[in-house]
């Protein structure tokens, strides 16, 4: 009953909010990363358009003017990894904080001695737990270029971890999926990752993903929708979880639209 009542609740707002046809065609165009969907999945994103900017605020902060083609190139870039997946991955929060350039918040820790420390560190991006995420406007400007490099995506791949506790890199899989196939995938492929991070070695992907579990996570979420073959051929393994869980295959899907092999 509860379902038959948010389907018809979501087609009730989808009639009435309709995204205009020249602003949307503005943002696919904008975006790369969008190249290779088919009518019917574009469709379908702009629907889940629809409704993340009916049930989210997407407010400017920080002196900020955003228009509407930076608020639609947001939430695009955001309903992306939930294509296959729906808007109920991103219940329990409502906010995206958009502010013109970097941002700085104060927040504070204790180290191991128990001395309390105020932090005050430039960001581009920020997903707190229950809470809302950050983004930096002239940061999201330049996502969606297949340079493997998406705040957006980064950010809101956080939130898709978080959705069974603290971010750790380990999301709530689906039925189908084995934990013990994505542990392994992704343990390997971490401590891969991190010994050439931290021998020196220059690496195709982002090296903040050494940083965490939740990070690595986060930033092959990245690159599993920029720069798929890359991640496809560096960790294959984890290209087949990421894309089990997304229910996506962005590296084909790249292939069909530009005729690469």
């Amino acid at each position: 009953m509860l379902k038959a009542l948010k389907s018809w609740h979501r087609k009730r707002i989808l009639r009435r909010n309709a995204l205009p046809e020249g602003a949307w065609r503005t943002v696919v165009s904008a975006l790369p990363l969008l190249r290779g969907l088919a009518g019917e999945e574009l469709e379908r994103l702009r629907e889940l358009v629809v409704l993340f900017l009916h049930e989210k605020e997407v407010v400017a902060a920080g002196g900020y003017s955003m228009d509407e083609v930076v608020r639609l190139k947001i939430a695009a870039q955001a309903c992306l990894p939930i294509l296959n997946l729906g808007l109920d991955y991103y219940a329990g929060w409502v906010s995206v904080i958009v502010y013109p350039d970097e941002f700085v918040p104060e927040y504070e820790y204790i180290d191991e001695a128990g001395v309390v420390h105020l932090a005050r560190e430039p960001m581009v991006g920020e997903s707190w737990e229950r809470g809302p995420v950050i983004l930096s406007s002239a940061d999201v400007e330049r996502s969606g270029e297949h340079d493997g490099v998406n705040v957006a995506i980064h950010e809101f791949a956080h939130k898709l971890d978080m959705l069974n506790g603290a971010p750790d890199g380990f999301p709530p899989l689906h039925r189908e999926m084995d934990r013990i196939a994505w542990n392994q995938a992704f343990s390997g492929a971490f401590d891969d990752f991190s010994a050439k991070v931290e021998s020196g070695v220059e690496t195709l992907i982002d090296p903040y993903a050494a940083e965490s579990p939740a990070e690595f996570f986060a930033v092959l979420s990245e690159a599993f929708f920029e720069v798929p073959h890359t991640l496809r051929r560096e960790y294959p393994e984890v290209y087949r979880q990421l894309a089990a869980f997304f229910r996506q295959d962005p590296a084909g899907r790249m292939s069909r639209g530009t005729g690469c092999a």
